[in-house]
């Protein structure tokens, strides 16, 4: 289901107090902090946003701020005109712009007392488990003591391989991490459209969705960020993706206008019809359960594992199940059932051929090939196989040593391992997630 509309609508003035405080994941984009040719702080801005998340608080609700705009800031504050292409460079000027960035929020926020923190993220501290969950720990553990969390990618050591890329994508991690119940993607327009509204007076505003997929097929997504952002419309939709599948609600809606969150969730809450224009992204009604989500949208991809047939990845009555205690996650326990059907471990056998180079308890997709039909320039229908990714896992083998198995069973000479290869698992059915 997609909803279309052409642009018209009544604010919402009076905010209800809410009888059920939800958790918020904010993220405001560098268009919405700094000026895109000047690079000075949109202190105006600024503030509206500082206002609207302690009208947030005092609902009743907690609220995490992904934010982006170091580089910007520190451009202004070492004098550049533009952003240089150098990645050193880059992560220099983030460097000095992240202190001076958390400045002008402890500045703002600290008029109203209100206590802020700094959380600086890269992906490989999701990759490993354990800091992982020390992440959610710490998140969980701010937003009890009534602090507001500031969220950024940590740029200055991040790999440029295995980064976030932009700060949608990080927001939508950690709204997956505190498990939010709405994540709000501000950005330089009012929504979602079907072309760009800037070119395309036509163009038609994008109100529900809860189909990203279908989606994608049917509007243009060509960026429209700015010059000091990394992001643009087509990584909103990914990040709506991410978080959807985390059972949160997504709401892409224009960062210069903040307070427009406040009607947009008291929408929900109070069966409001009238609130300012945005696109609402429905929640998938089977969300994963936290480890599988860290598996899929968590962990770097470093390799891929091509199976002979997904019947391989069946339901298993002895496949275990999921459990965050165990993992010492200190969020309470998701009711939620996984719209993952368990998986049995599969044998090393099973696996027709691998790409990449892989260690030990390195994450991979699974793909196996499916016959698929299109049609050609000419209006022809052609057949062919396609890989499809169908699961992601955490090996217990090596490329290596998969690769040496493959070739064993090849040249017949399955002994000379010491061990029953045919009963050896490539992965456990709690390091297995598969895609819906």
């Amino acid at each position: 289901m997609v909803t279309y509309h052409n642009i018209s609508y009544t604010k919402v003035i009076n905010a209800v107090k809410s009888k059920d405080p939800k958790t918020l994941v904010i993220k405001i984009g560098t268009s919405s902090i700094c000026d895109e040719k000047t690079h000075y702080p949109l202190l105006s801005n600024l503030s509206r946003i500082v206002e609207t998340i302690l009208h947030l608080k005092t609902l009743g609700h907690r609220v995490v701020l992904v934010t982006s705009g170091a580089v910007g800031v520190g451009l202004l504050n070492l004098g550049l005109v533009e952003k240089p292409k150098s990645r050193a460079a880059i992560q220099a000027i983030a460097a000095v712009g992240q202190g001076r960035l958390m400045s002008m929020y402890d500045d703002l926020f600290g008029r109203f007392n209100q206590p802020i923190a700094q959380i600086l993220l890269t992906r490989n501290d999701l990759a490993d488990r354990s800091q992982y969950l020390n992440a959610v720990n710490c998140l969980t553990e701010l937003l009890d003591m009534d602090i507001v969390p500031i969220v950024n990618e940590n740029d200055t050591i991040s790999d440029g391989a295995v980064r976030f890329g932009d700060n949608d994508t990080l927001s939508a991690i950690t709204a997956g991490m505190v498990r939010a119940d709405y994540l709000f993607l501000m950005t330089d327009v009012d929504c979602l459209y079907t072309d760009n509204p800037r070119t395309k007076p036509d163009a038609r505003a994008v109100l529900v969705c809860d189909n990203i997929e279908k989606l994608r097929k049917e509007v243009c997504v060509t960026s429209m960020g700015s010059s000091l952002g990394t992001g643009g419309m087509m990584t909103k939709l990914v990040a709506a993706e991410l978080a959807t599948a985390a059972g949160v609600t997504t709401i892409i809606a224009r960062g210069s206008t903040p307070e427009n969150i406040i009607p947009i969730i008291t929408q929900d809450m109070a069966s409001t019809t009238t609130t300012p224009l945005h696109t609402r992204f429905l929640p998938n009604a089977e969300p994963l359960v936290d480890r599988k989500w860290w598996i899929l949208h968590g962990l770097h991809t470093a390799g891929t594992i091509e199976i002979e047939d997904e019947q391989v990845l069946l339901p298993s009555s002895n496949a275990s199940s999921d459990s965050d205690s165990e993992d010492g996650i200190r969020t309470p326990s998701n009711e939620s059932t996984d719209s993952l059907f368990e998986v049995s471990s599969f044998p090393a056998m099973a696996v027709k051929s691998i790409k990449g180079s892989f260690i030990e308890h390195q994450a991979v997709n699974i793909v196996v090939r499916r016959r698929c039909s299109q049609k050609n320039e000419r209006g022809e229908t052609t057949t062919g196989d396609d890989a499809v990714t169908i699961a992601k896992g955490i090996v217990n083998f090596s490329s290596a040593e998969i690769i040496r198995i493959l070739e064993a069973n090849k040249n017949n000479k399955m002994d000379t391992f010491g061990y029953d290869i045919n009963n050896t698992y490539l992965m456990n059915p709690d390091n297995i997630a598969v895609y819906a």
